[in-house]
């Protein structure tokens, strides 16, 4: 799984055959840590490896799996933030996407971080599928009713990689469990003041979603579901921000 949550601003052009390309649906994870004098936020830097945004500073996350439409929920999205992921969704917008969406933010941060976010017990029914029986064998069912959306952004034209990438917020006491990261697609997860992250490799998108998640924090600390949510896109070269 492909981290997206600063993707969706640079990545190499690619050759013609690449501008046809759809944005991906994808869900990345802002997780915030406000019990010190500080407020931090969880990043990782993405393995050089990579051909798409190799080194740079980024959120966990990545794409829809078709594992994430069947994955259990010990809460369910609060409907303003349903509404607001449900606004001009690209094909067949649906509830089961949206909260696919959300889920795959959560499986990404589990997958590259370690953290575990929902609550501690079993689902109702056994996970039959691969991606998500490792995480409710930690003991944690996902739960979504705290995530709150804070940005929305789709990766230019011409890029080799293109998202449609939505950011959610939760703060840090949701963390149910943190384990061994299962995959390494983040180098050394940390938490940092945004002062501090703004200090490393960051693409501009990023940058700009953490001048929205500021913004927003100051005038709502606990992150209420009807905050304004900003979506990021380029149109005719040029970038639009407009608002969810």
């Amino acid at each position: 799984m492909s981290s997206v949550t600063t993707n969706a601003e640079r990545g190499q052009p690619s050759p013609q055959r690449e501008r046809a390309l759809r944005p991906k649906d994808a869900g990345a994870l802002i997780v915030l840590d406000r019990s010190g004098a500080d407020l931090r936020v969880l990043m990782g830097r993405r393995s050089h490896r990579h051909v798409f945004m190799p080194g740079y500073l980024v959120f966990p996350g990545g794409r829809i799996e078709a594992a994430d439409r069947h994955a259990p929920a010990a809460s369910e999205l609060d409907p303003i933030v349903e509404a607001k992921l449900l606004l001009e969704m690209r094909e067949r917008p649906s509830r089961a996407r949206a909260r696919a969406i959300a889920l795959a933010a959560l499986r990404e941060t589990y997958e590259e971080a370690g953290l575990v976010i929902g609550e501690r017990g079993s689902p109702a029914r056994p996970v039959r599928n691969g991606a998500w029986r490792p995480y409710v064998a930690t003991g944690v069912v996902p739960a979504l009713g705290r995530l709150a959306l804070v940005a929305r952004a789709i990766t230019p034209p011409n890029r080799i990689r293109r998202f449609d990438a939505r950011f959610f917020a939760v703060f840090a006491d949701a963390v149910a469990a943190t384990v061994e990261p299962p995959q390494d697609e983040l180098v050394e997860p940390a938490w940092l003041t945004f002062a501090e992250a703004r200090a490393h490799p960051l693409a501009e998108i990023t940058r700009l979603i953490f001048d929205d998640l500021e913004a927003r924090l100051a005038a709502d600390p606990d992150l209420g579901p009807d905050g304004p949510v900003p979506l990021h896109s380029m149109r005719r070269g040029r970038r639009v921000r407009e608002w969810l």
